[in-house]
């Protein structure tokens, strides 16, 4: 091979945005970070919980709500006191039973970020000088879907829009006191309903999706002090680019914002008269361009009410073009495939490049679209596929330790030119390296290779690997101890071993790249190190342990739909995302995968529809200026056809002064899922115990809170809770029991880095199923309470709680843990079940493994099948199902997921309640 050299790129970043100013942005970024992402100020970390008070110490004493600690950086400070999640910390130790040698947590939690400042007042809409201020987009042909609706009459929003503000229907909620050890069977029989807003009934309509846009508490405490009182965590989870099946998208020359803080005009603005409107999060009054009263449909001036802004609480704008700095980029993608000895011999290879070739028409794009090929062993193989040429080129590089490109026009195609050649690559790479020895991986030089191809456009880098990179830049060396896993006070070895990929991640991600995983490995891989290149590039990880094409079908399967998905999903290029709130609240401490540009605003190279994100919040002053408190999500982003669009989520709560409405507002299932988030991040800057600990404190604080507001006869005898916050201690014990928390010695390291990474990235109702799956009874199924799905009957079987206690010995279940359904056959089942399901005449004749259902022209085989797929159908990836019986050696996969049950000298339900009663009681 010729050519000059380019440089390796080993050099860590200097932190700032080095590269081209994308179209994302109408100017380049100002206060840029200049390093990796640290520790931000002026707001509580995520080492906070909510609670916790901000700025000056002369504001009280730091909270240290269980002191979870922040992703952006290491605590400055140890930590003093157990804590809690709002006001002073208490003193004493409050260890959790199992483990009496632990150390108190000690020290204030790190100050974190504030939210994003206002534009000055006097800004104008359309681009601006300083930060991107959400200014994207291409102007194209489309008309707005439900213009229709235009025609409405505009009374129908006149008092919502104008009067809602003051006519709160504020109730007491459900906050009735409930002695938990005297009603342990709290698991409702029908999926957990989020709490519904206190708001009028003219909001009450415009409310966001809850699976889109949620608060853990939908009534805002007024001021912190409140929010310290109740000991709840204060915090937004968002699913901000969810698959949807109804989205108005507006095609406008006129994007209406307010010119202080630059909220997009929304539902729950106040229209002062025809011509201005109030901003709800800042109150400052706007002018109202004459084009926002324009109709389309009567081609005449009406009431603002009736524009679909008005009336969705969730809208696309496909931005105009004066909105744009440079064109949109296309649609780019890079394959990397090790072909090393262990990844031939798992025969992933065949696999991938089969459902590739499947889907290659379906990928996201239009007649830009540019593809590419690496493949890597211990050299980098590069594949020039430009049109014109009878068959691909292959060229080898074996100088990693000074990358540099050959062909550097030629290895990028346009799909469309060069699709044959691209057919005829993907068809002869599993023989081309059927028989290849190598057995070293150049993972870190082959991505250096990916940051010099894709930088000057962008787009997504698709990795696969299947062993320890082991050869130039990058290389990692195995550090897990089988003796450690029962180590009761920490689990090493949670975070990375070098920070090359997380400097890899940020360099990409300046330059709008983002790196995918897929790993498939049978022996440790390192995930907490090469997760890292994911994490701070907008990617995700995809993990299949013991992947063999034969040993493991399930696991065949399971890639197969996954990467089936992945390739024809919806994705977004060059994106950030910014979340505004009502004046007096801070957003700081952001979760997620993604990189901090600056303090409020999120880069992500690319976005799909599959990744969730949390954000802490604090009361920074008090929410005095209204009864409402809003905030606003917008996500700027490329589409694969080239249009700038801006996706708009705004979310409306009422304020309160009162403790019972904050707790009637808790939201059981958010809180849940942000404390596991925080309890990650306390994982990794401290040890797995003290989120241990963390989390049970969380439980004690907030119910020892609620029993000060009951009077003597209220509080009574026993462990006392508000009925909306029921679920907090079995959602909590099953939060130590699940993969990522749990002290056992038969989670190997590799698994509870990817489950903890699993709960920092999926959205909210994935999350919960991680933490606390869903058991249902099926050996009964009947079209009683059945719901019709796509012209099929659905059964509906109620939830049972995850104990023992709970199955029959002649039952049949199915348990539902979000990547995986389990159907555990108890012996005595009924022979005619055994017979209509599957097709066999008794217990023993089940065949094992299982992982498909026979389809039988029967009801019970009709009923059970079609609920099966239900399920599936309503998660985006895919979930195997494995068929379990009684006396499986597999059977651990689906008793270890009994919560309530004691397990490995972890308590039981009952004896958890009872730990929580005597420290609630001191």
């Amino acid at each position: 091979m010729s050519g000059p050299p380019t440089g390796a790129m080993t050099g860590p970043p200097t932190g700032a945005m080095t590269g081209p100013p994308t179209g994302a942005m109408s100017g380049p970024p100002t206060g840029a970070p200049t390093g990796p992402p640290g520790p931000q100020t002026g707001a509580p970390t995520m080492g906070q919980f909510p609670g916790q008070p901000v700025g000056s110490p002369t504001m009280g004493p730091p909270t240290n709500m269980a002191n979870l600690t922040s992703m952006s950086g290491p605590p400055t400070q140890d930590m003093q006191g157990r804590g809690g999640v709002g006001g002073g910390g208490l003193t004493g130790k409050r260890a959790y039973p199992q483990y009496p040698n632990q150390t108190p947590m000690s020290g204030p939690p790190l100050p974190g970020q504030m939210a994003g400042q206002p534009q000055p007042a006097g800004s104008q809409p359309g681009p601006t000088a300083g930060v991107p201020n959400d200014t994207y987009g291409q102007q194209r042909p489309q008309q707005i879907p439900n213009a229709q609706s235009y025609a409405q009459s505009p009374n129908q929003y006149e008092n919502s829009l104008s009067g809602g503000m003051g006519k709160l229907n504020i109730q007491q909620g459900d906050t009735r006191p409930l002695n938990l050890l005297q009603n342990r069977h709290v698991l409702p029989s029908t999926p957990v309903e989020p709490p519904k807003p206190n708001l009028s009934p003219e909001y009450r309509k415009l409310v966001c999706n809850p699976d889109i846009f949620r608060t853990t508490l939908t009534s805002i405490p007024q001021t912190q002090q409140l929010l310290n009182k109740s000991k709840l965590p204060l915090g937004i989870l968002i699913h901000p680019f969810k698959d949807l099946t109804h989205l108005p998208v507006i095609q406008s020359s006129v994007i209406v914002r307010c010119r202080s803080c630059r909220t997009y005009i929304n539902p729950f603005v106040q229209f002062v008269d025809h011509r201005r409107w109030k901003c709800n999060l800042c109150y400052r009054i706007n002018d109202l361009p004459d084009e926002f009263n324009f109709d389309p449909v009567t081609r005449t001036y009406g009431e603002p009410q009736r524009r679909p802004e008005i009336k969705s609480s969730t809208i696309e704008f496909i931005a105009p073009s004066e909105y744009m700095l440079r064109p949109p980029q296309p649609a780019t993608y890079l394959f990397m495939f090790d072909v090393c000895f262990n990844a031939v011999e798992s025969g992933y290879l065949s696999v991938a490049c089969q459902v590739l070739l499947e889907e290659l028409d379906k990928l996201p794009g239009d007649a830009r679209t540019m593809i590419g090929f690496v493949t890597f062993d211990s050299t980098l193989h590069f594949y020039n596929l430009q049109e014109g040429l009878s068959r691909p080129s292959m060229m080898v590089v074996s100088d990693i330790d000074d990358i540099f490109l050959p062909c550097p026009n030629d290895l990028l195609v346009n799909l469309q030119e060069s699709k044959e050649l691209i057919q005829e690559l993907l068809t002869q790479l599993p023989s081309m390296f059927s028989g290849n020895k190598e057995t070293q991986s150049a993972l870190g030089p082959a991505l250096q290779s990916a940051l010099k191809l894709m930088s000057p456009i962008g787009g997504r880098v698709t990795v696969f690997q299947s062993s320890l990179p082991s050869h130039g830049p990058g290389t990692l060396k195995s550090r897990e101890d089988m003796s450690q896993r029962t180590n009761s006070k920490d689990i090493p070895n949670l975070g990375p071993a070098t920070d090359f990929y997380k400097k890899m991640s940020l360099d990409c991600s300046a330059q709008q790249i983002s790196v995918d995983l897929f790993l498939f490995a049978n022996n440790y891989i390192d995930i907490a190190s090469l997760s890292c290149v994911s994490k701070f590039s907008g990617g995700c990880v995809n993990y299949y342990p013991a992947f063999h094409t034969v040993r493991t079908p399930a696991e065949v399967e399971r890639f197969e739909n996954d990467f089936r998905r992945y390739l024809t999903r919806k994705i977004g290029f060059e994106a950030v995302m910014r979340i505004r709130c009502t004046k007096g609240l801070s957003i700081h401490t952001f979760h997620g995968n993604f990189f901090v540009r600056s303090t409020d605003l999120l880069s992500l190279p690319n976005i799909n529809p599959d990744a969730g994100f949390a954000m802490q919040m604090s009361i920074e002053d008090s929410l005095n200026d209204s009864p409402l408190a809003c905030f606003q999500a917008a996500l700027l982003y490329t589409s694969s056809k080239g249009e700038r669009r801006i996706r708009v989520h705004t979310l409306c709560l009422p304020v309160t002064n009162q403790l019972s409405e904050v707790y009637a507002g808790a939201d059981t299932q958010g809180i849940v899922s942000l404390l596991s988030r925080m309890a990650v991040d306390r994982t990794l800057t401290a040890t797995i115990v003290d989120a241990r600990d963390a989390l049970v404190n969380v439980c004690i604080d907030s119910l020892s809170a609620f029993k000060t507001t009951l009077s003597s006869g209220q509080a009574g005898v026993g462990l006392i809770g508000p009925n909306s916050l029921r679920l907090l201690p079995l959602y909590t014990l099953a939060m130590l029991k699940c993969t990522a928390f749990k002290l056992s010695s038969s989670v190997r390291l590799d698994e509870r880095v990817f489950a903890m990474d699993m709960l920092k990235y999926h959205p909210m109702i994935y999350t919960m199923l991680m933490i606390h799956p869903t058991l249902y009874p099926v050996h009964e199924l009947s079209d009683e309470g059945a719901i019709s799905h796509d012209d099929q009957t659905i059964p509906q079987p109620p939830i049972l709680s995850l104990s023992s206690e709970h199955l029959f010995k002649n039952g049949a279940y199915l348990m539902d843990r979000g990547d995986a359904l389990y159907l555990y056959i108890n012996r005595e089942v009924s022979p005619n079940f055994i017979q209509s399901v599957f097709d066999v005449p008794d217990f023993q004749s089940i065949g094992e493994p299982m992982h498909e259902l026979p389809e039988l022209d029967n009801a019970v085989s009709d009923r059970l099948r079609n609920f099966i797929q239900y399920l599936e159908e309503k998660r985006p990836f895919h979930a195997p199902l494995h068929v379990i019986r009684e006396d499986s050696r597999m059977r651990i996969l689906f008793l270890r997921h009994l919560v309530e049950d004691r397990s490995e000298s972890v308590m039981s339900y009952y004896e958890f309640l009872q730990h929580l009663q005597k420290e609630v009681g001191k």
